[in-house]
């Protein structure tokens, strides 16, 4: 076992703010984790975050947080068309990497990473951990049980709403309130697909297996988000092939939401899992407890393994516990399922996506995991 795994914290945004820093920063990680380090370009926000969470230096700069941070690990929270050039300089500094959801924009991208990674021995976990909630392992089983007889089809996706213009860390009057959202609604890396849908086709991949082709139609539907002028797409439906005619109708769009969710609703000859329901009645999986479950909630994120005690009272759960996975891989030499290769999957999905919904051509897909 190593000694604590020494983290840097890229961004100190809304992520960090609100999940990364309050939970990597409780006692009962005294030993595991050191949260050693935080890194933000805009001026005196790295300072603030480290003052309010007790982490150990402050750097404006990425590259000084790789040099002088004196970190094992990072956790990439920054805007994701950021994450491709800021994984591959940290897996050159020889640094472990936790993505935050999307690890790249490209299988190119993603492939040169897993490559970095694996000729320096280094570790990647790549978020969302989708299949670490018992409840989509459960719901994989069923459906090779024959619970809902044959899949027929399956629905799923988000939308943005206006979920992040609304968040806690906007319009205030310091560097920690006042974070602006702008890149959400830019390219490169910005729209629901990369942000939100991006949990839908992890779920329904890791239920499912991987996917074979997509074909898509995608643009812009709200072209200006208060003073943002919106440039990345906003409004994609997708069409995605699973082989034998299984198909799943996935989503991310302006508004609105499809029957499924992040997790998929699951249409068969006999019936539906949709959430936690099996054809409208809840089904078993190994430490369900209702009090705390919500029958289509999109998280029910008191299920993932690290999650307990005070970590049920912070925001971002699965962030922390996606973290927390590539802690006891760099400690305890324990592999975790949330990996680079299915990132890279779902990257694939979204990459092909959006070129079949330029092109009017169905992708096929070139990766598998």
């Amino acid at each position: 076992m190593a000694d604590s795994v020494r983290i840097g914290v890229v961004g100190a945004g809304s992520i960090s703010v609100r999940g990364l820093l309050p939970h990597l920063s409780q006692q009962d990680l005294v030993g595991r984790v050191e949260l050693a380090a935080v890194c933000d370009p805009v001026a005196g926000r790295a300072e603030a975050a480290a003052a309010r969470f007790g982490v150990g230096r402050a750097f404006a700069e990425y590259e000084e947080l790789l040099e002088r941070g004196d970190v094992d690990a990072v956790t990439i929270a920054s805007p994701i068309g950021l994450h491709y050039e800021q994984g591959k300089l940290a897996l050159q500094a020889g640094k472990h990497v936790h993505f935050n959801k999307t690890m790249t924009l490209t299988v190119a991208e993603a492939t040169e990473l897993i490559e970095l990674a694996k000729d320096n021995d280094l570790r990647i976990v790549a978020s969302p951990g989708e299949m670490l909630r018992p409840h989509h392992v459960r719901t994989r089983e069923l459906i090779a049980d024959g619970a809902i007889g044959t899949l027929s089809w399956v629905s799923c996706g988000a939308a943005f709403g206006t979920y992040h213009e609304d968040e806690s860390v906007r319009g205030g009057n310091d560097v920690l309130s006042n974070i602006d959202p702008s890149w959400y609604f830019r390219r490169p890396g910005g729209g629901p697909v990369y942000d939100m849908t991006v949990y839908a086709l992890h779920s329904v991949t890791g239920i499912l297996g991987p996917a074979r082709r997509v074909t898509a139609m995608s643009g812009v539907r709200v072209p200006l988000r208060k003073d943002v002028r919106t440039d990345a797409d906003d409004n994609t439906v997708m069409l995605i092939d699973f082989g034998a005619n299984l198909f799943c109708v996935a989503t991310g769009t302006a508004a609105g939401g499809m029957r499924g969710g992040f997790g998929g609703a699951y249409y068969g000859t006999a019936g539906t899992i949709d959430g936690l329901l099996l054809n409208d009645e809840p089904f078993d999986f190994p430490h369900r407890d209702p009090s705390e479950l919500s029958p289509r909630g999109p998280g029910n994120q008191a299920l993932l393994p690290h999650v307990t005690g005070v970590h049920r009272e912070i925001e971002e759960q699965h962030v922390y516990e996606d973290v927390m996975q590539l802690v006891d891989w760099v400690r305890d030499d324990k592999p975790s399922i949330v990996t680079a290769e299915h990132a890279r999957h779902v990257i694939d999905i979204i990459e092909s996506g959006y070129r079949a919904a330029a092109t009017g051509r169905t992708q096929d897909l070139t990766t598998t995991f």
